[in-house]
């Protein structure tokens, strides 16, 4: 098993602009997570491009994914301009495509600056909270089913009933979250870490005003899109809240959207998904 997130997000360089992943997530399911794509992706795309960060990528899953065949990652250098440069990228098992993405990276420069404020009240601290693993383990869910361990990303649900519980509420969710283990000072490795951390438990939100978890064996749930914008500096190692809330869910389809902010109320990425969760008839 990986004991580093920067591990998995490393690729391999096959040829000019052609990648493959040297490691992948474990998954009971054999199904490829789609994080791990989304942020194996936006490294490949980056190992092509030089004195630029990525400050927003646009993606689609198109096929579920093997999480027992590495991924080629083939890299299409669409546009390299004097501000921005942009990366289209195709992930493929056995010939066929499973994923394509869109990045655009910018140099850095000033501009003017606001952001939403973080949401107040009392939002305990993530010492005081338990991770997804505990809470699946109190929930009676077998380990090998939600190992958390396998991710890499210590995630810690503020209201412990938003991840498991079937309980309709409120389409709004708050997580702590951090990559395990002391990252490199690469700003590249840790928008990568986030872009792989950020598919984790979006989707879910969108159940929370229905009674079904996203780990219900007669729900059939999967990333179809996701997009994700990188607005400032911040570290995958350091704990980070995640924001989540739902505006629609219709035709089977669940939209969901994410604030990501530091500790300290600093607001360093946002996302957007839509996914499919499919009732299965019992």
């Amino acid at each position: 098993m990986l004991d580093k997130l920067s591990k998995l997000l490393d690729v391999e360089e096959l040829d000019h602009n052609l990648f493959r992943s040297r490691h992948h997530v474990e998954n009971y399911r054999k199904i490829l997570f789609g994080g791990q794509v989304l942020g194996q992706a936006l490294m490949a795309a980056s190992r092509t491009v030089k004195e630029r960060l990525p400050h927003s990528l646009h993606a689609y899953f198109l096929r579920p994914g093997s999480s027992e065949l590495p991924v080629i990652y083939d890299v299409d250098p669409i546009r390299d301009g004097g501000s921005f440069t942009t990366r289209r990228v195709v992930a493929k098992q056995r010939g066929r495509a499973i994923f394509n993405m869109s990045a655009s990276f910018q140099i850095e420069e000033p501009g003017f600056d606001h952001q939403a404020a973080m949401p107040s009240g009392d939002i305990p601290e993530p010492e005081r909270l338990k991770n997804t693993q505990q809470l699946a383990a109190e929930a009676g869910l077998p380990t090998v089913q939600h190992d958390q361990r396998r991710y890499m990303v210590d995630f810690r649900p503020v209201d412990p009933h938003s991840y498991f519980n079937s309980e309709a509420r409120e389409a709004r969710c708050m997580f702590w979250f951090r990559v395990e283990g002391e990252m490199s000072d690469d700003p590249l490795e840790h928008r990568c870490a986030l872009s792989y951390a950020s598919d984790i438990a979006l989707l879910g939100t969108s159940l929370q005003p229905h009674p079904m978890s996203l780990f219900d064996p007669h729900l059939m749930p999967a990333s179809l899109d996701h997009a994700m914008w990188f607005h400032r500096k911040f570290r995958a190692d350091n704990w980070l809240l995640y924001v989540t809330d739902s505006p629609s869910a219709s035709g089977a389809r669940g939209f969901c959207r994410g604030q990501i902010f530091t500790r300290e109320g600093v607001l360093v990425a946002s996302t957007a998904q839509e996914g499919l969760i499919r009732q299965i008839k019992k």
